[in-house]
């Protein structure tokens, strides 16, 4: 006979039922007059089959639950297995208590499988509630002839144990999948605190296999901010505590690379909510840290960037209101030198602060005094890129010969044209680019020098590579402007 024990197989709990039917068939064909029925701790006890009673004692002596029922499903008999793992009495039974152990759900499935059983043999699963618990039984039944009369034997067997054994085999391997795939590191440690699992990415962190060392010895963390006063396994103590960790960076110094990581720890917590452990993620913080490094070096850089723009905006007040004679000028003249840096600043700004192109900055210096620009105005040989440095004087410089030509040249006559012109060859450690205006009035050299003019000659000359050369010719005013060479990145021609 079966043992009943919760851990047999499926298929090896299939073949005891099925060879106790067998038995009870025969019993029931006449094909057997006595049984044996042999246990471990006592003596054999022999069974005759002399009667109609006669499958009571047989079915007393099984370890699973068996009970025969007549032909209309009332009980005839049942056994102590089954009054034992329905929890009833066989005095409650003999009252009527069998059928009280199930729902009626599983009373109506239980009454199905009899009626059915009188045709074939039927294998459903019924469940019970025991002291508050769920138990589920495997309910196998068949025909029974008792003397002249139809019965229907049935046997329950305990498979809650089995099914939740299935479940938590199944559900350990979905964890381990979801720890295979996850991106971050996630390490399991057991209620010692000694690691059991630990995904590829936090084998990565450690200097050799974690599995079975302590989570400390195998990932070595460094946390900062808490003076060595913190290590790993404190983290994993308070997760199997019970209390979670969450977001404390460290840096994990033993992988291939030294990286910097964000930790959390939180018991794990499986059947009945049980602590069994402690779950670890340790989140690569390399991305964040180098954003963090490139953030602050953009604000140092825009820090000195906002001092050197207000330390020349500064100067550009006080020049201007020195060689101004009115209010009136000075404002007209300081708003247009500072919109000329600010329409500098707003492309260097859009290309973040990479470069500037020639034709961009020029266009955007002359667009407050030429309507007609592309017809007013030209680029000979190939574009070039300015680089911030240049780029911020340079505009300075359009501006105020863009300003000088509007008042007093090219700008002031509708035949009149300005080209820039690029020298496609480097002199020294110089690009050369010449102003050239055209079809103005007769050009006389000015009275006196203005601030305007020392903005010219003067603002490139950061760089002993840079400077401008204004010429006062009579045909058109010129200028020579040398831009150091390691500012200019050439670009395509334009045509």
């Amino acid at each position: 006979m079966s043992n009943g024990r919760s851990d047999l197989s499926k298929d090896e709990l299939y073949r005891r039922l099925e060879e106790a039917e067998d038995i009870i068939r025969a019993i029931r064909e006449g094909e057997i007059d006595a049984l044996v029925i042999r246990k471990s701790s006592v003596s054999d006890e022999v069974f005759t089959l002399d009667g109609n009673d006669s499958y009571r004692s047989f079915m007393e002596a099984m370890d699973i639950g068996a009970a025969a029922f007549d032909s209309h499903g009332n009980l005839l008999y049942c056994n102590g297995a089954l009054c034992t793992l329905l929890d009833v009495s066989k005095q409650s039974v003999a009252e009527g208590g069998f059928w009280d152990a199930f729902d009626d759900v599983n009373r109506a499935a239980v009454n199905n499988a009899l009626r059915a059983a009188r045709d074939q043999k039927t294998t459903c699963e019924v469940q019970i509630s025991v002291d508050g618990s769920l138990r589920r039984l495997l309910l196998n039944s068949d025909a029974l002839q008792l003397g002249v009369n139809d019965a229907v034997a049935a046997t329950f067997t305990d498979i809650t144990d089995r099914i939740q054994a299935e479940r938590n085999q199944e559900a350990e391997r979905t964890a381990l999948a979801i720890l295979a795939s996850a991106a971050e590191a996630v390490v399991v440690t057991d209620e010692d605190g000694i690691v059991s699992h630990a995904n590829a990415a936090a084998i990565a962190l450690a200097s050799c296999d974690p599995v079975g060392l302590s989570f400390d010895k195998a990932f070595g963390l460094e946390f900062s901010a808490a003076t060595g006063l913190m290590q790993g396994d404190d983290f994993i103590a308070l997760a199997v505590a019970g209390q979670s960790v969450q977001g404390v960076e460290a840096l994990a110094p033993r992988g291939r690379i030294t990286q910097d990581v964000l930790v959390s720890a939180a018991p794990l917590r499986v059947a009945e909510n049980q602590t069994k452990g402690a779950v670890a993620t340790l989140v690569d913080l390399s991305a964040r840290k180098s954003a963090e490094r490139q953030q602050l070096l953009l604000m140092r850089e825009l820090d000195h960037r906002v001092k050197n723009t207000l330390a020349l905006v500064v100067s550009i007040s006080n020049r201007t209101a020195s060689t101004e004679d009115s209010i009136e000028g000075f404002r007209e003249a300081f708003s247009g030198r500072i919109h000329a840096l600010a329409a500098t600043h707003n492309i260097l700004a859009d290309r973040s602060w990479s470069s500037i192109r020639l034709s961009e900055l020029v266009a955007a210096e002359l667009a407050p005094f030429v309507a007609d620009y592309h017809r007013r105005f030209s680029i000979d040989g190939s574009d070039v890129e300015i680089l911030p440095r240049a780029a911020v004087p340079l505009g300075l410089i359009i501006h105020e010969l863009a300003t000088n030509a509007a008042k007093y040249g090219a700008l002031t006559s509708e035949s009149g044209t300005i080209s820039v012109q690029l020298d496609p060859n480097v002199e020294g450690e110089s690009r050369i680019i010449r102003w050239v205006e055209r079809g103005g009035p007769e050009v006389s050299p000015p009275t006196r020098k203005g601030f305007g003019h020392t903005v010219i000659e003067r603002s490139l000359k950061y760089s002993p590579a840079g400077g401008a050369q204004i010429d006062f010719a009579p045909s058109g005013v010129t200028c020579s402007i040398r831009i150091p060479a390691e500012d200019v990145m050439a670009t395509s021609p334009i045509l």
